[in-house]
C-alpha cells in the first residue's frame, strides 16, 4: 500500500514537473497578422518583421514560440487575461498602455516618413517638402501633421493608400507621407521608389508583457540585446526595411 502511494506521489510530481518544463519551454505570443511588413500572412504562413524577430528572440531564449491570432483591439485584454505570455503586433509604446502592461525596451522606431521617386534630387530631407505636391490619405494623422509642419505644401488628399502611392509613381505628386511600415512595404514590391532616411516623426514599438511577469520582460530584453550584438537583428531589419526591392 505504501509502495503504491509513494509511486503515485512520484508520478504526480513527475507530471507536474513535466508540465512546468513545457510551460517554460513555450512562449505564447498574441498577434494580429494583418499589417505588412510587420506581420501578415503569405501563402498561408505568418511572416513579417515582428514574426521573424520574435522567432529569433524565442530561439535565443531556448523557447518555442506558439502564436495566437487575435484582432488588434483584443491584444492587451487578451494579454492581461493570460491568453498568451506576450503581445507583439506593431504596438506603439504609450503612457496609456503602460498603465496596464509592461513593455520591453523599444525594438524598432515607427512613425511618419516621406516616400519619393528614387531619382528625385529635389527632396533630400523632410524640410524639402515645403512648396511640393504631397499626397496623403484622408483621415490619417499625416494630413494634420503635414498641414501644421509644412504650410507651403500642396496637399493632395486621397481615399486609399494605393492612390497615394500611385500619384508618386506617375509623377503627379512629388512625395507621399505615410506610416513607415506601409511605405517600406510598398518600396519592397515596387522598383523606382525610396523612403527618405530622415523620419518626420518617431513612435517606438515595444513587446507588451504582463506586469506580473517582470522576469519575462528582463529575459526578452536580454534576448533582443543578444540579437543586436551578434548581427541577427540588423539582418532582419535590412530584410524588411530596405530601400531596395527583393
Amino acid at each position: 500500500m505504501h509502495i503504491r502511494r509513494h509511486f503515485l506521489i512520484a508520478a504526480v510530481a513527475a507530471a507536474g514537473f513535466t508540465g512546468l518544463a513545457h510551460a517554460q519551454a513555450v512562449l505564447t505570443v498574441g498577434t494580429d497578422a494583418t499589417f505588412p511588413p510587420m506581420e501578415f500572412t503569405e501563402n498561408g504562413k505568418r511572416t513579417g518583421f515582428d514574426i521573424e524577430l520574435v522567432e529569433a528572440v524565442g530561439k535565443a531564449m531556448g523557447r518555442k514560440v506558439e502564436w495566437v491570432d487575435i484582432d488588434f483591439k483584443g491584444l492587451i485584454p487578451g494579454l492581461i487575461s493570460k491568453r498568451f505570455d506576450m503581445a507583439v503586433s506593431a504596438i506603439y509604446i504609450t503612457d496609456e498602455r503602460k498603465k496596464v502592461v509592461d513593455f520591453t525596451a523599444p525594438y524598432y522606431a515607427g512613425g511618419l516618413v516621406a516616400m519619393v521617386k528614387a531619382d528625385n534630387t529635389s527632396i533630400k530631407s523632410p524640410a524639402d517638402l515645403n512648396g511640393k505636391k504631397v499626397s496623403v490619405q484622408v483621415g490619417t494623422k499625416s494630413v494634420g501633421y503635414v498641414k501644421d509642419k509644412y504650410p507651403q505644401v500642396q496637399l493632395m488628399e486621397v481615399e486609399k493608400n494605393q492612390e497615394m502611392f500611385n500619384l508618386v509613381d506617375i509623377g503627379r505628386s512629388d512625395a507621399a507621407v505615410t506610416g513607415k511600415p506601409a511605405a517600406y512595404q510598398y518600396v519592397r514590391t515596387r522598383p523606382g521608389l525610396k523612403v527618405l532616411d530622415e523620419q518626420l516623426t518617431t513612435e517606438e514599438y515595444g513587446m507588451a508583457i504582463r506586469k506580473d511577469t517582470p522576469e519575462l520582460t528582463a529575459a526578452v530584453n536580454g534576448a533582443i540585446e543578444k540579437l543586436k550584438a551578434d548581427g541577427t537583428y540588423a539582418t532582419i531589419v535590412k530584410k524588411w526595411f530596405s530601400n531596395t526591392t527583393k
